[in-house]
């Protein structure tokens, strides 16, 4: 990889720059979406099967991403999240607040990253907690954010009367 200066943002920019590496990230992370079938059928975004394969690799190549056979299944590949990207865990929180703020979000989509924003950095830490343990084999914790996460959700879906949701099991941070 040709990096264009020893800047840290410019650094993290080279590798997650592109239009779909955090979007992938963030359905693993928060969708707890293990598999090319799962990332590529719940996809909010569309994202093209040829670009999933390639991001994957590009992921799992940057160290943001292993990959092992799945046991009941030999052609199924399950992705699971390395130190490395659970550490983005606060930068995602930054980013689905700003969205938040500042673009036109779903109020539903939207509803994971105020409770991300509201629970801060203690939030953040439980968070990183628990996918430590369904992604590294850590132990299990007392906290499940992503539970909390799922109900803001649900709460932010019946606040909206008449509307359903825009999708059965979306993830939006």
């Amino acid at each position: 990889m040709d990096l264009r200066s020893g800047c840290p943002i410019n650094l993290a920019v080279e590798v997650l720059g592109d239009r779909w590496s955090l979007v992938i990230l963030r359905d693993i992370m928060f969708g707890n979406r293990r598999t090319y079938g799962e990332m590529h059928g719940t996809s909010l975004e569309g994202i093209a099967t040829n670009i999933l394969a390639s991001r994957l690799r590009k992921l799992e190549a940057e160290g943001f991403i292993s990959a092992a056979p799945d046991p009941g299944h030999k052609q199924r590949t399950i992705y699971s999240l390395t130190e490395k990207s659970i550490a983005l865990v606060p930068v995602m929180s930054a980013l689905g607040s700003w969205g938040v703020r500042f673009q036109p979000a779903s109020p539903t989509l939207g509803a994971r990253s105020i409770a991300l924003e509201k629970g801060g950095p203690q939030m953040w830490a439980d968070f990183m907690d628990e996918l430590r343990h369904l992604h590294l084999g850590a132990p299990k914790p007392p906290r499940s954010v992503l539970a909390e996460l799922e109900q803001a959700y649900q709460a932010a879906v019946a606040a909206q009367p008449g509307r359903q949701s825009e999708a059965a099991d979306p993830v939006e941070a």
